[in-house]
């Protein structure tokens, strides 16, 4: 049984403009159940994650400033969004989902959150359009009170994971490996355990090559007990501002060399959908979609 988070506030307090489909968070689901992908018992809707929960990932003072929009302005600017209540309680819906995708991977195999991915949260700040790092938050839960002592990080967003590589450098059990644009955003990069850049408009076949040899060295090296994948599908050639140059088949076989691999080794898998900034909100739809397919494909 996969289970898959998923709540209306997904979608609802956040504008909708070209620079962030926030559509997409109301009409992948719909297309997912219209195409009998899933049914409603896949989904969940989670609860907000709690104030100890978030601190122990995040700053006091950083987590108070967004309970109480004493935020100011240009840390909001950094972030990309206006203060609101109610995006506070989407980014801790959205963090809670994801710690509760750890829980059903470790009994299902595999859990996936229609949102998620904040990769660019830091422990006191945000950016780019992430306030809470739902993937460490997660983490730490994991580590914490599910007995699991290696987790490998795998995010292939276009744009490299700093937030999570930043806070998870003094964290041994915690390795993040990066794929991303080299001459991307963010503009001053982290250090991952693993970071690989690439050039501009990298096609399919090298692409797919160089993700499946390091995924190979990755899986043995680390030896994860858990695996968190952010599958970004702003890597599409199509997407606006990932100028990078995979096809939807790309992306796709992309999500199958994580996904097989967590499947054959019976390691639980979280998936987190991250970015998509493609002109045609059709073409986002059926990148993630994909997604959610091979998952149904290997564990249902």
């Amino acid at each position: 049984m996969i289970k898959v988070a998923w709540a209306p506030i997904y979608h609802h307090p956040l504008p909708d403009n070209h620079r962030f489909p926030m559509s997409k968070y109301s009409l992948l689901p719909q297309q997912l159940l219209y195409e009998g992908t899933l049914s409603e018992e896949n989904f969940f809707a989670p609860s907000l994650a709690t104030e100890a929960q978030i601190l122990r990932t995040h700053c006091p003072h950083y987590f108070q400033s967004l309970l109480d929009g004493s935020i100011d302005g240009k840390a909001q600017r950094k972030i990309g969004f206006p203060w609101s209540e109610q995006l506070i309680e989407r980014e801790r819906t959205i963090g809670q989902g994801t710690i509760n995708n750890a829980l059903f991977a470790i009994e299902y195999g595999c859990s996936l959150n229609i949102a998620g991915g904040t990769h660019h949260a830091f422990y006191d700040r945000g950016e780019g359009f992430c306030m809470l790092n739902d993937i460490m938050l997660a983490a730490h839960y994991a580590l914490d009170h599910c007995g699991i002592s290696r987790i490998l990080v795998v995010d292939l967003d276009v744009h490299q994971g700093n937030g999570t590589a930043a806070m998870a450098t003094d964290e041994d059990r915690i390795f993040t490996f990066s794929m991303h644009g080299d001459k991307n955003y963010p503009y001053h990069k982290e250090t991952s355990d693993l970071d690989l850049p690439l050039p501009d408009y990298i096609e399919d076949k090298t692409y797919l090559s160089l993700l499946n040899e390091t995924l190979d060295e990755l899986f043995e090296k680390v030896k994860p007990e858990m695996v968190f994948f952010q599958s970004g599908v702003d890597v599409l050639e199509s997407d606006k501002l990932g100028r990078m140059g995979l096809s939807l088949n790309g992306c796709k076989e992309r999500d199958i060399a994580v996904i097989s691999r967590c499947y054959r080794q019976s390691i639980p898998l979280i998936i987190n959908m991250g970015g998509g900034y493609s002109p045609e909100i059709k073409t986002i739809i059926e990148a993630h979609a994909n997604t959610f397919r091979t998952c149904v494909n290997y564990y249902q």
